[in-house]
């Protein structure tokens, strides 16, 4: 964590004490009546008893609407900046009506639904984060959590100070709507018990042309004070759903405080010992690669020595075999002297077989001689002279 960022956590620390210490005020149990009310308060429920005219309906439907302006103006400073996504489901509902008037898919813009077979075939949906976080520095990420960190930190810290704002009008809200409640009902009492009752006195004692005109007069005025009475009704509801709300707020802000405490001490006491275990593990792999890689030389010496030896067997074995050996094999020299007088025999088997097929032709020539003669010998003794020409 960078220097920067600790003196941030530190200056957060006394803005957390701050915000945590402050005590917010309840709401007014019960209202108060006009006759009970203190003078000041009393005061004041006449002064929204003036904004009553009975005769004009656009007061009646616009009483106690004042007091919602102030309050209106903090909820939309506060939403004025906030994108759907940080609203949680309220936001999800809220992004759902959008999206279906301007004829979008919200499943086609939310980041968190199951990918479809063609983005999982295409790699769409392949962690590339987790990849691109192998080859970040770890003191990098750290800062980045921090800084992360940090911002969350200083958004609850607004977000408590506007709840406190907000809290406060919300709270000044609801009392207003109870002195607009009871000048409301301090008004439908003043006419049910007074006015109405004298108007209708004031029908039955006119004139016979003038009555049915008091008469109508009289119908405006209960068809008026029945609007009034359905007005604080509506007050009355609106003041009990702000009074649901003002622990709504004090339970969020509640809620963010601790998550401040919470981001603050990991700011100051963990992202530090996560550096000090980061080192650690960072000199612990060091010192194991370090050891795997003495064990793959020890490995590779043994290998080598290994090998050698067995080369230098071999290669001592070869060596002796040649340095024994002859200048001729014996083995050599036995079929060499076995094919020499193989020949020698076979040489004299041929000379013999052919000194017996000589001296056999030579008795047949020979016998073919001696033939010869005695064929010649029989044709000189014939006396046609035919055998003394032959």
């Amino acid at each position: 964590m960078t220097s920067t960022a600790r003196q941030e956590a530190r200056k957060a620390l006394a803005e957390i004490e701050a915000v945590s210490a402050t005590i917010l005020p309840d709401p007014a149990p019960d209202l108060v009546p006009l006759e009970a009310a203190p003078p000041a308060e009393a005061e004041g429920i006449r002064r929204r008893m003036a904004e009553l005219d009975m005769a004009d309906t656009g007061s009646i439907i616009s009483f106690g609407a004042a007091a919602q302006a102030e309050l209106q103006q903090i909820s939309q400073a506060m939403l004025s900046d906030v994108r759907n996504k940080d609203v949680g489901p309220a936001g999800d509902s809220l992004r759902q009506i959008v999206t279906t008037i301007r004829g979008f898919s919200v499943s086609e813009l939310d980041v968190r639904r199951k990918p479809s077979w063609w983005e999982r075939l295409t790699g769409k949906a392949a962690p590339f984060a987790r990849f691109l976080a192998r080859y970040e520095t770890v003191q990098g990420q750290i800062d980045s959590v921090t800084d992360d960190l940090l911002s969350h930190e200083h958004k609850l810290l607004k977000d408590i100070k506007s709840l406190d704002k907000l809290y406060e009008k919300t709270l000044d809200f609801y009392n207003e709507l109870g002195h607009y409640i009871t000048a409301g009902e301090a008004r439908l009492k003043e006419l049910d018990t007074t006015t109405i009752p004298a108007r209708a006195a004031e029908v039955d004692a006119a004139a016979e042309d003038q009555q049915m005109l008091r008469a109508q007069e009289l119908r405006d005025l209960r068809a008026a004070r029945d609007d009034l009475e359905r007005r604080v009704h509506d007050l009355r509801l609106t003041r009990q759903v702000t009074m649901q709300s003002l622990p709504s707020i004090r339970m969020v802000q509640e809620n963010d405080k601790s998550l401040v405490t919470k981001i603050n001490s990991t700011l100051v006491n963990t992202v530090p010992l996560w550096e000090t275990q980061l080192a650690q593990a960072v000199t612990i792999q060091r010192s194991r690669e370090a050891a795997e890689a003495l064990r793959a030389a020890g490995d590779l010496t043994n290998e080598l020595l290994t090998a050698n030896a067995e080369n230098l067997r071999q290669a001592n074995r070869t060596v002796r075999q040649e340095m024994e050996r002859g200048v001729f094999d014996i083995e050599a020299v036995k079929t060499a002297n076995a094919t020499l007088i193989a020949t020698i025999q076979e040489s004299l088997q041929i000379a013999d077989e052919g000194k017996a097929r000589r001296a056999t032709a030579e008795k047949d020539l020979q016998k073919m001689e001696a033939e010869l003669r005695d064929t010649l010998a029989s044709a000189r003794a014939r006396k046609d002279g035919a055998g003394a020409r032959a």
